[in-house]
């Protein structure tokens, strides 16, 4: 996945980016601001989550749910020691087999798993973007 978007198309984006990723592990990397958030709402609205999506910046990860699956949507821009993960419980959220969406995932490196699929969004300008999976 390559491809240039407006914040317009995010839902196709969302619905894209499931259909080519491979593991329920989803890592996005990008610049603070560039839509990372705003993404995975998107991506838990097309998986057919109702309630309302916001970032876990403070509680570091929210959980929603659909018909049929758990969604854990992480964000560890606030961790300031790996370990902090741990003590959370990352591992058995990553085995859980429930969607998982990263946000700031650098900050937690030794604990990523290895099947996760990984993808950066590039800021064009302010209202251009580009998703390509790493």
């Amino acid at each position: 996945m390559n491809r240039e978007f407006y914040e317009d198309d995010i839902e196709n984006v969302a619905s894209e980016l499931l259909s080519v990723a491979k593991h329920k592990i989803i890592r996005l990397e990008a610049p603070m601001g560039a839509g990372k958030t705003t993404l995975i709402k998107s991506l838990c609205s097309v998986l057919g989550v109702k309630e309302t999506i916001s970032s876990p910046t403070f509680s570091i990860v929210n959980n929603y749910q659909t018909n049929s699956d758990t969604i854990y949507h992480f964000d560890f821009y606030r961790i300031e020691d790996p370990n902090e993960a741990a003590d959370i419980g990352i591992e058995e959220y990553f085995e859980s087999n429930a969607f998982c969406f990263l946000e700031w995932a650098e900050k937690i490196e030794t604990y990523l798993p290895k099947s996760i699929d990984h993808f950066y969004i590039d800021v064009l300008d302010y209202k251009r973007r580009r998703i390509r999976k790493k």
